[in-house]
């Protein structure tokens, strides 16, 4: 069941169906600039699959985010990550670059931030993000999110932000 729809979002979970948009999506170098590379249509797939992985595990993932007129504008939700060497709930995002700087992934985030903490999922939320990704970093602020030197991601180029839920 993914997060209710906001005024000018709604969610759903992804399908095969979405391949094609998720792969322009996560192929985009610009949407993929701060991670190892874009991600070619197979890798998409997986993304597809990993998602629908995690609805029947754990009933929440990384949803499709559309206007209700059904545009495509990205992915966001909610995984589980790896933080000081423990599981840790994840606020994540992708937004097509046509749609960026709108408020768009700030909205779905702060959206599956209140259905993570409506269904008590964790007690803490995070945000793993690149240390030079600059709007990622304004998102987790805007949903109330602080750095938290304490808590460390495999990577060391990541910061990791967090609010207790």
């Amino acid at each position: 069941m993914p997060p209710n729809a906001t005024p000018r979002l709604r969610f759903r979970e992804m399908s095969t169906d979405d391949l094609d948009e998720m792969a322009d999506l996560l192929g985009d170098p610009r949407v993929m600039e701060y991670y190892p590379h874009p991600k070619d249509r197979a890798e998409a797939a997986g993304w597809i699959n990993w998602n629908r992985r995690n609805y029947a595990a754990y009933e929440h993932g990384l949803w499709i985010i559309e206007t209700p007129e059904g545009e495509f504008i990205g992915d966001c939700g909610l995984t589980w990550q790896k933080v000081n060497e423990t599981a840790a709930l994840e606020v994540g995002f992708h937004v097509t670059p046509s749609a960026q700087g709108f408020g768009y992934a700030t909205e779905a985030a702060l959206a599956c931030r209140d259905f993570a903490s409506s269904h008590a999922l964790a007690s803490r939320l995070v945000s793993i993000v690149h240390r030079d990704n600059r709007p990622s970093q304004r998102v987790a602020a805007k949903i109330g999110m602080n750095p938290d030197r304490t808590l460390t991601h495999s990577s060391p180029v990541h910061l990791v932000y967090a609010m207790d839920l």
